[in-house]
């Protein structure tokens, strides 16, 4: 069955970018403390969407470190499943994350990062 595309008007709080950076996650209150590696398939600055091995259950909580442009170390973040859909059977789930308990200055470095890059798309698509 094909997914339908939304068409409206954007909804989301911060808008996404398709943008692709490497991640280690694990549930947080998970007793094995080994992180998966997998990518964003896209990321705002208040959450990120991310392909994962593992369908998890909407409101746990998922520890993410992921390396970014604008920071030469890695950073790591808290965040609270809203969705996860299983795309491949018993392989692969896309899972909306929600960042919660961000740091406020690292809040606000992604979303002027974001927001450079969303300028940027902008300028592209003019010319």
């Amino acid at each position: 069955m094909a997914e339908e595309q939304y068409l409206g008007p954007e909804r989301r709080r911060f808008p996404r970018l398709n943008e692709n950076y490497v991640v280690s996650y694990r549930k947080t209150e998970a007793a094995r403390k080994e992180y998966d590696l997998s990518q964003t398939k896209n990321i705002s600055r208040g959450g990120a969407c991310i392909a994962t091995r593992t369908q998890f259950e909407k409101g746990a909580h998922l520890e993410i470190v992921m390396r970014v442009p604008f920071r030469p170390e890695k950073i790591t973040v808290e965040g609270e499943v809203v969705e996860s859909k299983e795309v491949v059977k018993n392989l692969v789930s896309h899972t909306r994350i929600k960042f919660v308990n961000v740091d406020p200055a690292l809040e606000k470095e992604l979303g002027a990062f974001l927001e450079q890059l969303l300028e940027e798309e902008g300028e592209e698509e003019e010319e």
